[in-house]
């Protein structure tokens, strides 16, 4: 066992803390990684505040992981010591489900595991996240990085990126479709940048009209504020697409009366309520809403890949590991543009 340092909740009302335990030696399997960046997304103060329930303490959280290798197991062919690698949300599945055949691990019948908070595939061992020095992680689970990008930058794709990516894909989002992105947030900045890279036409949907230099500039071609009840009643039937990326509590009905006939709403934002929705929206115009979760490993290599290629990554704020606690009132204040990173070496 290697003992390493990270930060931890240890209780849903208590500030994060230093906190030191062991990850296990590398397997043959297995890839040991020095975390040099981990994003901050909203789902690590969901859980270290026990806000989505199951959350076992202490909580390492962090699932936007990228770093260098410094150990790998004898079996291991796709990395060598020094690569350039990352981690995303899930470290391990069960590998022969229907899902896990056809490159879909996120959906792993038998239960994927998630980088922090999570049974690993031996029911027993809780995994604990990025906020650490170093994890080991089985190499079908570990991604190659391109040099090509500040790797501070890179760290949210893995999963604020795919979040993003994988639903854009999935419904075939292409040139001259029409889409609401709802929420410009960690999630909805990569949303507007990635539709609008695959020449869709993006409007930003928002209430604060603060907003709408930024949606410009990441490449949305239209701000409509969702406040005002006459720009609202206008957008009716306007899109073929509306990715919602919104994780607090807000009315679904507001927006899919803007789809057009088979329009599409997607939800890649989780609130912790659940919200009614009405059954005329679908019925009078053949709607859906749909969820969509991260992507499996091929497709965020494949997002990677594209990003890397079209110099596409995420607007951080870089922070030492001693303001995690700040940062996360902070992102719960919208006040961060777009997602907070933390430098491991300040560990």
């Amino acid at each position: 066992m290697t003992l390493v340092k990270a930060y931890a909740a240890q209780a849903a009302d208590k500030q994060l803390t230093p906190y030191s335990f062991d990850r296990r030696e590398p397997g043959t399997d297995d890839v040991e990684i020095k975390i040099l960046y981990c994003g901050v997304c909203h789902s690590d103060i969901h859980t270290a505040r026990n806000e989505w329930g199951g959350t076992v303490y202490p909580a390492v959280p962090g699932h936007e992981i990228v770093g260098k290798v410094t150990r790998v197991g004898t079996n291991v062919s796709k990395f060598k010591i020094g690569d350039t690698v990352g981690v995303g949300c899930f470290v391990d599945s069960c590998m022969h489900c229907s899902n896990c055949n056809n490159d879909l691990e996120q959906y792993c019948e038998n239960g994927n595991t998630q980088t922090y908070n999570s049974l690993s595939q031996d029911k027993q061992t809780i995994t604990l996240g990025g906020y650490s020095s170093h994890i080991v992680v089985t190499q079908h689970f570990v991604l190659s990085i391109s040099d090509k990008l500040p790797l501070e930058k890179v760290a949210p794709l893995l999963c604020a990126g795919i979040t993003t990516y994988s639903p854009l894909r999935h419904w075939g989002i292409k040139a001259g479709d029409k889409i609401g992105v709802v929420g410009l947030g960690g999630l909805g900045h990569m949303a507007v940048k990635l539709a609008a890279s695959m020449g869709a036409e993006v409007t930003m949907l928002s209430r604060s009209k603060s907003k709408e230099k930024d949606a410009a500039r990441l490449g949305a071609k239209h701000f409509k504020l969702t406040t005002d009840k006459d720009t609202m009643a206008e957008l009716a039937n306007s899109f073929n697409f509306i990715l919602d990326t919104v994780s607090a509590a807000h009315d679904y009905n507001e927006y899919l009366g803007l789809l057009k006939s088979d329009g599409v709403m997607i939800i890649v934002g989780a609130p912790s309520e659940p919200t009614p929705v009405s059954a005329f929206q679908f019925i009078l115009g053949r709607r859906s809403l749909v969820g969509s979760l991260v992507g499996g490993v091929k497709e965020t290599q494949e997002m990677l890949d594209y990003c890397a290629e079209h110099n596409i990554t995420s607007d951080v704020e870089v922070i030492n590991i001693n303001q995690i606690n700040e940062a996360y009132e902070r992102t719960l204040a919208g006040d961060v543009h777009y997602r907070f990173v933390i430098d491991m070496a300040t560990l």
